[in-house]
């Protein structure tokens, strides 16, 4: 008797029955920081991009799934906490799967896939989406003061930064469907107290989600890093016969793997 085994047959397209997928929205956009001669008001941090992966997502053959990537959020400019210019991260989409867009961060902050910082007494945080990610935090002290900090943005790993002088930032998580360890969606830094020109905060790296941090002195906040969409299934399935977007594929750990990273709508059809 021989034992059973089952068989990919050569010769016939056989497309994968399940994915697994990484969906991660564009960060936010952290905000600028006011100095108005004397004191200042630091600009909060703003929240990562919404954090979705699982696996067993079903293929239907002949269907086409839509892809879109997040862009990321834009940066306040300086002279203000705001709103003044920043904006929320862009939803990434796979088929069913939605990941928001982080929040900006805001003297009141943004709600998102993870919320964006506040600064100041009686304001309000960024709330984060059940998940994807977390609220934003409040920073200290109110304006006309010399202490404020800004809040800092939610990550989709853990609870909000804390708030204030650039402390921690919401953390992130590590994903490695891509076939390396990347972090995505880590919150934004609040920017610390500094008199005068203070510097920019600190922008997130491209297609990961990072948020963007906020300003310090009278400089403008960071921009959000854009989102990203990976997806992967076992390499002795077929390739995708119709895909838009020139997605980076590679065949690695016995995976095939799909990474779109341009900022856009697209689609794949197995």
């Amino acid at each position: 008797m021989f034992a059973a085994r089952n068989f990919l047959f050569t010769g016939l397209y056989t497309p994968p029955p399940t994915i697994e997928y990484l969906v991660v929205g564009g960060g936010g956009g952290g905000a600028g920081s006011n100095w108005n001669g004397s004191d200042t008001l630091t600009g909060p941090g703003a929240g990562g991009g919404g954090y979705r992966t699982a696996a067993g997502y079903v293929i239907t053959s002949g269907s086409s799934i839509v892809v879109t990537v997040g862009v990321g959020g834009t940066g306040g400019g300086g002279g203000s906490p705001g709103p003044n210019g920043q904006t929320n991260g862009g939803n990434s989409v796979f088929g069913s799967i939605t990941s928001l867009g982080g929040g900006y961060g805001a003297v009141d902050g943004g709600s998102g896939g993870s919320g964006g910082g506040c600064v100041g007494t009686n304001r309000s945080i960024g709330t984060g989406t059940a998940g994807q990610g977390y609220n934003g935090a409040t920073g200290t002290g109110i304006y006309g003061s010399t202490s404020c900090g800004g809040g800092n943005g939610g990550g989709a790993g853990g609870a909000a930064g804390g708030g204030g002088y650039g402390g921690a930032v919401g953390p992130g998580v590590a994903s490695s469907i891509s076939g390396s360890s990347v972090t995505y969606s880590t919150g934004g830094m609040g920017g610390q107290y500094v008199a005068g020109g203070g510097t920019g905060g600190p922008a997130g790296a491209p297609n990961t989600g990072i948020a963007g941090g906020g300003g310090s002195g009278n400089s403008g906040g960071g921009y959000g890093g854009a989102g990203i969409v990976i997806i992967r299934y076992n390499s002795l399935y077929d390739a995708a016969p119709v895909v838009t977007g020139s997605p980076t594929i590679t065949v690695s750990g016995g995976y095939r793997i799909y990474k779109w990273t341009a900022v856009g709508t697209w689609s794949v059809t197995f």
